[in-house]
């Protein structure tokens, strides 16, 4: 009877125990793709105003004076790369080459040949370079991002430390991981990722290029099994730009949005938070041209669901410049749907930059007045207010001086900011806030805050 009940477990549990088997090695793997990763070098001449040491008149030391003199001092860094020509283009990270006069790649047969710089993306940290060859090399090939899940096999070729032709192995994390950049959708992994690895190769187990080796997060500055990658699928498209025009061009609406907190998906009726919240839009921009107003919830960017207010500036960065699209949004609990004409991003003007999240400009609070709103403390807009919060020229409505920390309003709201609209409601008094609120029928309620010049739309429990 043992017997059999072993049997019959093993019977049971193998088919999903080899459904997905670990991988005997990846000797192949390496044997296949590590000719086509090439180690970078930059180096950068500096002066002697940029770190070389002068020491004064009559000092023991000016003699070492003579032996720097003005010779210029050569910086280097290292770094990874992955050829995906075979007439010698490189895809590296821009931190790697950053301000570089020589850039040197090093094939693992030994061979080094000097670089131009086609192209660099400081915002998606990519960069592509031209190897001068006169024979055709190796190359490897972008897959699909998309297609990676977490749990897959994936490995890194590069040159950690300076010791080139390095792989290590681990699987997908996480995906979606955002590190403070504006269009961040990183792949995450336990692969070692060390120093000098920046800029190489993460493979799939079909030899794939899914991501490029970009960060690492850690307290000490070596690996620690959290490994950031930037997907195939935004690589791609900027290299392509970077080849064909050398520089990247991305679509633009010249709006800022801000995220669909749980309350918010709630007070819209939305089943799960999803969407983006227009808290600015510049005027004569394309969604200014195109009637979007903050406020407004948007739902669907050209056919596809908004994610988040994450996603959504990279969905329009990958737009089609010049194209017309469809927008799905909320306005004031209406659906809508807009044309929009996608605009040219001017990448150095700053427009279209995401909400400042910081609480400049605002003041330590002052005692309000007594009239306290759901934890909230409000008093009247005027003159000395305005210029005690450095309150934004155009707000109307109802300042906010204090918030109770233990009330839901704690994080939401913050002294200095002023209330414009309840439920869509216009209010210019404390009188007109209570109203409505008191005849809330239940649920979270909208308020429409003006921040220094920012529409933020907050949901705030009774």
């Amino acid at each position: 009877m043992r017997r059999f009940l072993a049997f019959l477990f093993c019977v049971i549990l193998t088919p999903a125990v080899l459904a997905h088997p670990a991988p005997d090695g990846f000797a192949d793997l390496a044997e296949r793709l590590s000719p086509a990763v090439v180690n970078i070098s930059a180096a950068q001449r500096l002066d002697s105003g940029n770190g070389l040491p002068e020491f004064p008149e009559g000092s023991p030391l000016e003699r070492f004076n003579d032996i720097f003199g003005d010779a210029p001092r050569i910086a280097n860094s290292l770094g990874s790369g992955f050829i995906i020509d075979p007439e010698g283009l490189v895809v590296t990270n821009n931190h790697v080459i950053d301000g570089a006069d020589e850039v040197e790649v090093s094939l693992p047969d030994g061979r080094v040949f000097a670089a131009d710089v086609v192209g660099i993306d400081p915002v998606t940290d990519l960069a592509v370079l031209r190897m001068q060859v006169n024979e055709p090399l190796p190359s490897v090939a972008f897959g699909d991002s998309d297609t990676a899940r977490v749990g897959d096999w994936v490995i890194a070729i590069g040159n950690p430390f300076g010791l080139g032709g390095t792989l290590t192995a681990g699987v997908v994390s996480a995906r979606g991981r955002e590190a403070g950049g504006r269009y961040d959708d990183y792949i995450q992994t336990d692969v070692a990722i060390n120093t000098g690895n920046s800029g190489g190769p993460l493979f799939n187990m079909s030899g794939d290029v899914i991501g490029v080796n970009t960060l690492i997060l850690s307290p000490t500055g070596a690996s620690v099994g959290i490994s950031l990658s930037i997907p195939s699928n935004i690589a791609t498209r900027v290299v392509d730009q970077l080849i064909e025009f050398g520089e990247t061009r991305r679509g633009w609406l010249g709006v800022s949005v801000h995220r669909v907190t749980a309350e918010l998906a709630e007070s819209f009726e939305l089943d799960t938070p999803h969407g983006a919240i227009v808290s600015r839009v510049e005027e004569g921009g394309p969604a200014d041209a195109a009637g979007l107003r903050q406020g407004d919830l948007v739902l669907r960017f050209d056919g596809r669901r908004v994610r988040d207010s994450q996603s959504f500036p990279r969905m329009v960065a990958e737009s089609e410049i010049g194209r017309e699209v469809e927008i799905e949004i909320i306005r004031r609990d209406r659906p809508m749907t807009l044309d929009i004409t996608i605009g040219e991003l001017e990448e150095e003007g700053g427009a279209g930059a995401p909400e400042d999240e910081d609480n400049d400009g605002v003041v330590d609070p002052t005692p309000g007045n007594g009239n306290t709103i759901l934890g909230m403390t409000l008093g009247v807009l005027d003159a000395p207010a305005r210029r005690r919060y450095r309150v934004d020229p155009d707000a109307v409505g109802v300042l906010v001086t204090e918030v109770d920390p233990a009330s839901d309003a704690a994080g939401k709201i913050r002294p200095g900011d002023v209330v414009e609209e309840v439920e869509f409601t216009r209010v210019e008094t404390v009188a007109d806030i209570r109203e409505i609120v008191s005849g809330h029928g239940g649920g979270p309620i909208r308020f429409q805050i003006n921040r220094g010049g920012q529409y933020v739309l907050q949901s705030i429990r009774p």
